[in-house]
Order: structure tokens, then C-alpha cells, then sequence
């Protein structure tokens, strides 16, 4: 029986990953957080501006550097879930591997243990 395949990190290129660190960390509570902590500072120092605010409200910057975030998140997010989807398989496909190799070990044993009844029986 072939050994569980390691998913070959060592052949991912730049691309790929850095799909999956930014996917890791765009999906963490930290970068909920801090964005979270971003949208109301800019939001705030905007509204309280005392001398002149960069974005007032309705916060049209803002709304472009989400709108590009999400433009690029997105497809980031995709190519990383692919990558999973390519881990899953090689996981799916040594399960069915070491399965079929069980039943077969398993048939095995029970035409062993026919052959012992039918020995013990003539007896």
C-alpha cells in the first residue's frame, strides 16, 4: 500500500502561495477585526474632522477601496479553494485506496475462516 500522497508544497508556485496565506488570513478573526477597526476610523475621522475631512460623508473613497478589496479578494479566495478542492481529491482517492485494499484483506480472512469451519466441521 502506497503511503498517504503529501500534497507537493515544494511545486506551488508564488501565485498559489500566496493565494493561501492571504486567503488563511483574510478568513481570521484578526483581520476582522482590524477591518472592522479600519471602516470606523476612517468613518469617524471623517465625520469629526475639525479643519477639512479627505472622504465626507457618504464616503465615496471608501467605497472604492472596498469595492477593490472585494474585486480582489474574491479571486484570491477562488484559487485558494481550488487548491483545496485538489488537496481533497488526493485525500478522497487514498481513502478509496486503502478501503479496497481493507476489503480485499477482509475477503481474504473470510474465505480463511470458511475453510477452518469446514476443517473443524469434518473432524
Amino acid at each position: 500500500m502506497a503511503k498517504f500522497p503529501k500534497y507537493p508544497h515544494h511545486r506551488l508556485s508564488t501565485g498559489e502561495r500566496a493565494a493561501d496565506l492571504i486567503s488563511s488570513f483574510a478568513g481570521s478573526w484578526t483581520f476582522l477585526f482590524l477591518f472592522f477597526f479600519f471602516l470606523f476610523s476612517w468613518m469617524l475621522l471623517n465625520i469629526f474632522a475639525l479643519l477639512s475631512s479627505w472622504d465626507p460623508y457618504p464616503f465615496i473613497l471608501l467605497n472604492l477601496i472596498l469595492s477593490t478589496l472585494a474585486a480582489v479578494q474574491a479571486p484570491v479566495i477562488l484559487m485558494s479553494q481550488n487548491r483545496s478542492a485538489q488537496r481533497d481529491r488526493l485525500h478522497a482517492k487514498y481513502d478509496y485506496d486503502v478501503n479496497r485494499k481493507a476489503e480485499r484483506e477482509i475477503q481474504n480472512m473470510q474465505r480463511d475462516l470458511d475453510e477452518i469451519k469446514k476443517l473443524i466441521k469434518n473432524l
